[in-house]
């Protein structure tokens, strides 16, 4: 098979789909690696790296979209991405669908087979090509939102970590999954008081266990919520439905209570935003304000670690690549039904319930889209 990696076009997005050691195992499979020129330097490898594993170099991203029957990428395809796909191609990928019906559209009319990173599962019930992300943005999400709260970035101008004499800062993380998990390991490193709400009680249960009373933990719920919020100088969004839109936890009023230059990190956003204010933003403007309130809500906040993100992702997803390479999609898909659950589009038809219902699209099952 031959197998296509573009450079990412997102604003500040410096990952990239497959890594030198992917790429050398794919070669010794016996498939062709296409890699556009520059594609890895911003994950700080040269192409002289790709060219010594066994990739073929292409000059521009049309020539890695003509040419690839697998498409490997990071983030989802942008507009002109989309314009490039083909029918029968594969594209593999994260997508995040729900929130966005323009791709959504464009990817059925395309005819591709669109495979999301983010709804592939485990045997175990998890999502292993969404952890090694989640890990980085929930250890990411304290530190960004740590900067935001400096006065010169419109904060409150509060130390999370306080000094002697004077109380840290109030950090409440609302999801206790591997993002929530994540974000409380590196608050509560920072010297931050914590506080974990979340529905699932063996979720809580766990998070009470591995930090015991470092961290406090909170039954979500509307007055929960609100009250919490009120006092935190630092929420972090880290709430997911797996391949749907996030649930609106953090109303509008409720931001309208919150402190003067208190900070939401909305990690949610990629799937819709844990906040009713949030909106999409960028690494180049990754902040605005809405009420006072500081947002930032960046939907690839790895992108600004490209290289550490780049690795784990690679780490995460090479058994799939491999199995998609050497069977072809469809007896890959058809063997592996976590891989399955990762198929979201497939030959102008949507495959994942979720991003049918938030669409509002018509659904067909994978197995009755692949007519297994």
């Amino acid at each position: 098979m031959l197998v296509g990696v573009p450079k990412e076009i997102k604003d500040n997005e410096y990952r990239v789909g497959l890594v030198p050691a992917t790429v050398r195992e794919l070669k010794t499979s016996g498939h062709r690696v296409i890699v556009e020129k520059a594609a890895g330097l911003g994950a700080g490898i040269a192409d002289a790296e790709y060219e010594a594993a066994g990739a073929e170099m292409v000059a521009n991203a049309d020539q890695v979209f003509d040419r690839a029957e697998l498409i490997v990428k990071v983030k989802e395809p942008l507009a002109l991405e989309r314009k490039k796909l083909k029918r029968g191609q594969v594209l593999f990928t994260y997508l995040h669908l729900a929130p966005d019906r323009a791709q959504t559209e464009d990817l059925i009319a395309a005819g591709v087979t669109a495979i999301a990173y983010e709804t592939v599962t485990s045997p175990q019930g998890s999502l292993p090509l969404l952890t090694p992300m989640s890990e980085v943005a929930g250890r990411m999400a304290p530190q960004v939102g740590a900067f935001c709260l400096q006065k010169i970035n419109g904060g409150r101008g509060v130390l999370l970590g306080g000094v002697p004499g004077v109380a840290p800062g109030d950090v409440l993380i609302l999801g206790s999954g591997v993002v929530g998990t994540n974000a409380a390991l590196i608050a509560v490193g920072m010297g931050a008081d914590v506080t974990v709400a979340g529905r699932n009680p063996d979720a809580l249960r766990r998070i009470a266990a591995q930090f015991g009373s470092r961290v406090h933990t909170a039954v979500s719920n509307k007055e929960t919520v609100e009250a919490l919020c009120r006092k935190a100088d630092l929420v972090v969004g880290a709430t997911m439905v797996p391949g749907g839109v996030a649930p609106k936890l953090v109303s509008a009023e409720t931001v309208r209570a919150m402190k003067s230059g208190s900070v939401i990190v909305d990690v949610s956003i990629d799937q819709g935003g844990t906040a009713e204010t949030s909106r999409p933003t960028s690494h180049s403007h990754p902040t605005f304000i809405v009420d006072e309130v500081v947002h930032y809500c960046v939907p690839n906040i790895p992108g600004a670690v490209a290289r550490t993100s780049t690795f784990a992702l690679n780490n995460a997803t090479m058994p799939f690549v491999l199995a998609l390479a050497d069977k072809g999609y469809r007896r890959a898909l058809a063997d592996d039904p976590h891989l399955r659950n990762g198929l979201n589009v497939h030959d102008g038809r949507v495959t994942y319930r979720a991003v049918a219902d938030a669409l509002k699209l018509p659904f067909a099952s994978a197995g009755e889209a692949l007519k297994l």
